[in-house]
């Protein structure tokens, strides 16, 4: 077994449980309401250069961004034997009911108005409950205090944006988006938000760069650089230039400790308002997809190969009956540019794909054996986050995967060595557990560890801890908590492993 891994995190900002305590997670216009003279904005834009204060343009953008809060139900079964043919049994022992309990939860982040009617654009992992969880209230809470209820009139999780409709007979203060594509490296920012749930923080800065890609994958993986102060909290909120545009939407942070370190990420506004506009509208946010397995031309590839760096992607794998399958794709194949436009760092083929309509016709142009080609691809749909991810965190065969998947928590990879995901039927039928099972799948252990000692391995299913039964890892962390507070130095886990009965194994805390 691979050590468990322990990395600087790009972690996307956002507070859960309703205490001041966070997980990790173009055009002219200031905040205005719709009577609003456009010139007074000439009187509030500093001058080129270093502005000598932000007050004044501050004093116009703040009162458009707005504090977000959810509350959410979380179901909560308390049978230990759930997914067996013992749980009726069980609940009829302990008289409990056979439905799964509930409690609640809460999420906080913050968000901006865009209209004088009250849409108001956040990020989705701001307003979206996990998959066993349930949307119950948005409230949206002006900078002076007042609050509104809110309904969600559109998200999407691939771009982590998310619109929302104040309920309210009343006219906003608002601001618009900017053209991102015009932004320039060193331009100053302003960041307004909500950071650690403190209503109205302003954070300055300049931008670090432009279309930064984190390595983290994915077609939205393409993001505007700040060493503007954001933390947890500030998902959602505004990155303004110095005209009051919208020129970024703040959504991650690059930390080793939860903190701002001067290394903040924001959904570039040429990327976000279209989508937004489609949100508005109400309308399914649809992606093409290639279907292909795909590594960016490192010096290695580059030199292997004798190729120029970060131009062209080399393809590692294609799916059976993909677009990519039908149009004739190969593994090995080096893709230089879709639609005729060249792949570099900056601009994927996730995203160049992503930003195509299912069925599109493409030229694909690639480099195989030397020679140089042209195929075209009747592009297919792209699956969601979450299937692609499933997809992603266990293989078909029992090879080690060193990825650290989103759900890791460190909490838990401190007391039991173990990173864990909770398991879902895509990743249930990968490990061989039926598809009602319930509980989190150990993606990786730490040898070292008394988990790694006792055997406890990859691909095995935790079913419960302490006889509790384990469905989320915010649940596995409160039972560790309760452990300690008992001044347990163990816990009693039951383990399901493939092809093998569920057994129990008494693993130590560290």
């Amino acid at each position: 077994m691979n050590n468990v891994r322990y990395v600087y995190g790009l972690t996307s900002a956002l507070l859960v449980g309703g205490a001041a305590v966070s997980l990790m997670t173009g055009h002219p216009a200031g905040a205005q309401v719709a009577q609003n003279d456009d010139s007074v904005m000439s009187n509030v834009v500093p001058r080129a250069g270093a502005p000598a204060s932000f007050a004044d343009l501050t004093e116009q953008l703040q009162p458009a961004v707005v504090n977000i809060a959810t509350r959410q139900r979380v179901e909560v079964n308390r049978n230990p034997f759930a997914g067996t043919p013992f749980a009726d049994l069980f609940n009829r022992r302990r008289g409990q009911p056979a439905q799964p309990q509930t409690r609640e939860a809460q999420s906080l982040g913050s968000g901006f108005i865009i209209s004088a009617d009250g849409f108001v654009v956040t990020n989705n992992h701001v307003v979206s409950p996990n998959n066993r969880a349930t949307l119950e209230e948005i409230t949206v809470t002006m900078p002076d205090g007042t609050e509104y209820e809110a309904e969600l009139v559109g998200a999407d999780a691939q771009s982590d944006l998310a619109v929302l409709k104040i309920n309210a007979n009343r006219s906003f203060p608002f601001v618009k988006f900017g053209d991102s594509s015009k932004t320039r490296v060193g331009e100053w920012v302003v960041a307004i938000g909500n950071p650690f749930g403190l209503g109205g923080t302003v954070t300055s800065g300049i931008v670090s760069a432009v279309y930064r890609n984190t390595g983290q994958g994915g077609a939205y993986d393409r993001y505007i650089q700040t060493d503007a102060s954001i933390n947890r909290g500030n998902s959602g909120g505004p990155l303004f230039d110095m005209q009051g545009n919208v020129i970024g939407i703040n959504n991650a942070i690059f930390s080793p400790s939860g903190g701002s370190v001067g290394i903040g990420f924001a959904i570039p506004s040429e990327i976000a308002a279209p989508i937004v506009d489609q949100l508005k509208d109400g309308l399914e946010i649809e992606r093409g997809f290639l279907g292909v397995g795909l590594n960016p031309m490192t010096d290695d590839f580059a030199d292997s190969l004798g190729l120029p760096r970060n131009r062209g992607e080399i393809i590692q794998n294609v799916q059976d009956g993909s677009a990519a399958d039908s149009a004739g794709l190969r593994a090995g194949d080096i893709v230089t540019r879709v639609n005729g436009r060249e792949v570099t760092s900056e601009q994927t083929v996730s995203y160049l794909v992503a930003n195509l309509e299912p069925g599109a016709r493409v030229p694909i142009e690639v480099l195989r054996d030397g020679e140089r080609l042209t195929v075209t691809a009747t592009l297919g749909k792209r699956p969601t986050e979450e299937e692609l991810r499933e997809q992603q965190v266990f293989g078909d065969d029992d090879e080690e995967d060193t990825m650290t998947p989103p759900e890791t928590d460190g909490f838990i990879e401190e007391k039991l060595g173990l990173s864990v995901v909770e398991v879902t039927p895509v990743i249930a039928r990968q490990l061989g557990a039926d598809e009602g099972t319930v509980g989190l799948a150990v993606t990786a252990v730490d040898p070292n560890s008394d988990a790694g000692r006792k055997g406890l391995r990859r691909r095995d299913i935790i079913l419960s801890a302490n006889y509790e039964p384990i469905a989320s890892i915010e649940e596995l962390r409160a039972a560790i908590t309760e452990a300690e507070q008992e001044n347990r130095e163990a816990m009693l886990l039951r383990v399901l492993r493939n092809g093998q009965p569920p057994r129990f194994l008494p693993v130590r805390l560290r």
